[in-house]
């Protein structure tokens, strides 16, 4: 599904509440340094020469969608077809987002959901401070899961060289994975088994986000053997050192998971975010207890 407009919504967002979205890449294509798996956008296709609405436009489109809604957003969110920081004037663009926001709705929030691969843009850096919320993903902490999944153009990227960029943000960010299982090319996909879930919570200590997003397949995804847990939306947001379930969504979590990884996650984030333990030590202990190898 790509998105056909500019500005699109508003929707209502589980996570984020009445959502404005602003697409900054092609209505036509998807544009982006990942092709992941899941992406609802589907694959990536070759574009020779992708035509971007340039800032102005992007700019007129913003105002002129939020000088007529009756109902203030409580967020405009940047993702669309694709990795919205690949713009080249992204800077200029959430500057302008932020005036506008400040005119029309300053209680809203600007949210940039990212894959974190611009972050050696300085520009980009400096835009996604100035955002309220900076959504950055990683959807496994081993180089080799995270090339199946998320298949980079860039081939030579690890998540040594992804959890560099996002620990430039020293935790003031949400981190995001999608827990999903599968097969691609004849090769398993997998990012719960007790080896990947080790490595995300080392990358979690090592990063200490100030927030944690959860969720499992829910829309058409462009790789067909990928497993549907459920055809719902799970999210689990860690914050502050609460754990909220979306109320009937807890049994996506339990399916993909399993009840013993489940809770021990849920106890692990909760003292991990009240500061009384250290997140990698409770996991290894919890594999000890449950005679994991």
């Amino acid at each position: 599904m790509l998105f056909p407009t500019i500005i699109y919504g508003p929707i209502r967002s589980r996570r984020l509440g009445v959502s404005l979205g602003v697409n900054l890449m092609p209505t036509d294509a998807k544009l982006c340094t990942f092709d992941c798996v899941y992406c609802e956008c589907g694959w990536n296709q070759p574009v020779s020469h992708p035509i971007l609405p340039t800032r102005q436009q992007v700019r007129e489109a913003l105002m002129a969608q939020l000088s007529t809604l009756t109902t203030q957003p409580d967020v405009i969110t940047f993702s669309g077809n694709g990795e919205p920081t690949l713009h080249p004037d992204f800077l200029g663009i959430i500057q302008d987002t932020c005036a506008l926001r400040d005119m029309y709705c300053p209680t809203a929030k600007i949210s940039v959901l990212s894959n974190s691969t611009q972050l050696f843009r300085e520009d980009v850096v400096e835009a996604l401070r100035l955002c309220d919320n900076r959504i950055l993903k990683l959807d496994s902490a081993i180089t080799s899961t995270m090339r199946l999944i998320d298949k980079p153009v860039n081939a030579s990227l690890t998540v040594e060289q992804i959890l560099e960029r996002l620990s430039l943000f020293d935790g003031d960010f949400t981190l995001q994975t999608c827990f999903l299982t599968g097969e691609y090319e004849g090769q398993m996909i997998d990012n719960t088994t007790p080896e990947e879930l080790a490595a995300w919570y080392q990358a979690v200590d090592y990063l200490h986000p100030k927030q944690v997003t959860i969720y499992v397949i829910d829309r058409a995804t462009p790789l067909k053997t990928l497993y549907f847990l459920h055809r719902v939306l799970f999210v689990l947001s860690v914050q502050t050192g609460a754990v909220q379930f979306p109320s009937g969504l807890f049994d996506n979590l339990l399916l993909c998971l399993g009840l013993a990884n489940l809770v021990q996650l849920i106890v692990d984030l909760q003292q991990f975010f009240l500061g009384e333990v250290d997140i990698c030590h409770a996991h290894q202990r919890s594999q000890a207890q449950h005679g994991e190898a």
